[in-house]
């Protein structure tokens, strides 16, 4: 067999050259992807889908903790053991967790998962996705330890830092590989399910505060942290009997190990083509490296890449802009507009078992109606809720204001999850090109973050009785944000429903208009061409 080298971010890689594939090949594939309807590709795919949905299980830990950390605040227990006296209520002495140490101890995870976007990002384009899977795990079960034992806010606040950092690795890897291993007819399905997982691990958590809500003891935040260490082993295990992503393996070169990695991923139907699946990997590969698509980071910032960056970052920016902090503390706030600790805990539960409900919703009504629109709707009712809900904060605190507060903000939980939260995930799946795919998501994810830092610095100060003291109104400054989310979306957002990523490559370089994305055809195979293992010539 020949040799042939391909070059990737810097490396050199060699391998033997064992296949020659036509573009009439990778046409094929890609024809054949297109085409695939669902039910065909739950039959073809079903292996991949239990590997995708088993490696995207490490996203429950990162919603369970994200859910943990904003409502530990409104733990009676919690607040005397780590934070300061807020005088008596009714004779007895009551104590807040105060604004500053709200604001450093949720931003310690959001600044921890920073540094784990950018490791990933470099990290797994190196070792590839199952390794780095393996040290975040190993590495998150030693973290934990600071959490459950600590003695000091301090010692917290180190412990979210540390355990951010393989929270954001599982933020983007999980995507990614979705992304990676399978056909367009069940990516929004798989990269969205990443979002359900979330939701899961919010459900849990809400679930086990609200069992030991009554406890006055140190053991009411301290069983919450130990519920993290169940997680671990048995995901490791399933990372282990997962294939590495073909993807990843032809940017590598090593195109034999591609191969044997599809047909693990496949259900070994005799109809199926490897070769002309493997043939569109490679020519897809070859195209965005001649449209000047790199591999590296700065390259998300060079020519068609920096429109595909911008809107994958700013779809996941809006996550938070359009009111998630709202829900995000919930409990915290319930109880500032007037219920008691159980009430508070018990509407947190029920905003994230309607969450579970609209993220599975989701995936019915975007199959029909498609990404940009879903996204548009769901902004537009965020910008009517967050204004009812700061209208609701205008009057004097009562019960009856505080019960529609959070009848409103289960509301807006669900509207959630029925369109920004899971549909995210399958935009910042689409947009980039497979070489920066890992690096955008990357990107996007660390805005997103970026802006939780602003928002945990903001929203204890207007929440925060010791504070601003804003309580329901401050829903009006995420009612104007979610309005200026809106508009940026109609203009810039494009529809990806349905489209391959070789057509994607094609709109993007064409620089088509964003409300004209599905309205324009494009051929990726316009000529004859011979894809050698990663190389084209003209045949």
């Amino acid at each position: 067999m020949d040799n042939i080298v391909s070059q990737e971010g810097g490396q050199i890689h060699e391998t033997n050259k064992a296949l020659d594939y036509s573009r009439s090949e990778a046409r094929a594939g890609a024809e054949a992807e297109r085409s695939m309807n669902f039910w065909t590709a739950v039959r073809l795919y079903r292996k991949a889908i239990l590997y995708s949905c088993c490696i995207s299980l490490a996203v429950i830990m990162e919603g369970y903790d994200t859910y943990l950390i904003g409502n530990l605040y409104g733990m009676p227990a919690f607040a005397k053991r780590y934070g300061v006296s807020a005088g008596f209520v009714d004779g007895v002495e009551t104590f807040q967790i105060s604004a500053a140490w709200q604001s450093a101890l949720s931003n310690g995870n959001q600044i921890g998962s920073i540094i784990g976007l950018m490791v990933h990002g470099i990290i797994t384009e190196w070792i590839g996705f199952k390794k780095t899977m393996f040290v975040s795990l190993a590495a998150l079960s030693a973290f934990i330890c600071l959490l459950f034992f600590a003695q000091r806010v301090e010692m917290i606040l180190v412990g979210y830092i540390l355990c951010g950092i393989p929270w954001g690795i599982f933020q983007t890897l999980t995507v990614s590989y979705a992304a990676d291993v399978t056909p367009v007819a069940l990516r929004p399905y798989l990269t969205s399910y990443v979002n359900l997982c979330w939701t899961i691990g919010q459900l849990i958590c809400a679930g086990c505060l609200r069992g030991v809500s009554s406890n006055t003891t140190e053991w009411s935040y301290r069983i919450p942290y130990a519920v993290q260490w169940v997680w671990p082993i048995p995901i490791a295990l399933e990372v282990y009997l997962s294939p590495e992503s073909p993807w990843w393996l032809v940017r590598q070169g090593q195109l034999e190990k591609a191969k044997a990695a599809i047909l693990q991923l496949t259900s070994g139907d005799p109809d199926y083509k490897v070769d002309e699946t493997l043939a569109m990997m490679v020519h897809t590969n070859q195209l965005e490296i001649e449209q000047n698509s790199g591999s590296s980071f700065l390259d998300c910032f060079k020519g068609t890449d920096l429109r595909r960056t911008e809107i994958a970052c700013i779809v996941f920016l809006l996550q938070t802009s359009s009111g998630g902090p709202m829900s995000g503390w919930a409990t915290y706030f319930m109880q500032q507009v007037g219920l008691s600790v159980e009430d508070a805990f018990s509407i947190g539960l029920a905003q994230a078992a309607l969450g579970f409900v609209g993220t599975v919703l989701a995936w019915f009504i975007m199959a029909r109606v498609g990404r940009r629109r879903l996204y548009l709707l769901g902004q537009l009712f965020f910008v009517i809720d967050m204004a009812a809900i700061g209208g609701l904060g205008i009057p004097k605190i009562s019960s009856s204001t505080g019960w529609a507060t959070g009848a409103l903000l289960i509301l807006f939980n669900f509207v959630y999850a029925t369109t920004l939260g899971p549909v995210c995930y399958s935009i910042i799946s689409d947009i980039p090109s497979t070489r920066l795919r890992m690096k955008t998501i990357a990107l996007s994810r660390n805005l997103y973050n970026v802006g939780g830092i602003v928002a945990n610095v903001i929203q204890p100060q207007m929440l925060n009785p010791t504070a601003w003291n804003l309580a329901g109104k401050a829903a009006f400054v995420w009612s104007v944000l979610a309005l200026i989310g809106l508009v940026w979306t109609f203009f810039r957002l494009p529809e990806s429903k349905g489209l391959t990523t070789a057509e994607i490559d094609i709109l993007f370089d064409r620089k088509i208009n964003a409300r004209k994305f599905r309205k324009v055809a494009v051929d990726p195979f316009g000529s004859e061409e011979t894809v050698d293992n990663g190389l084209c010539s003209k045949a």
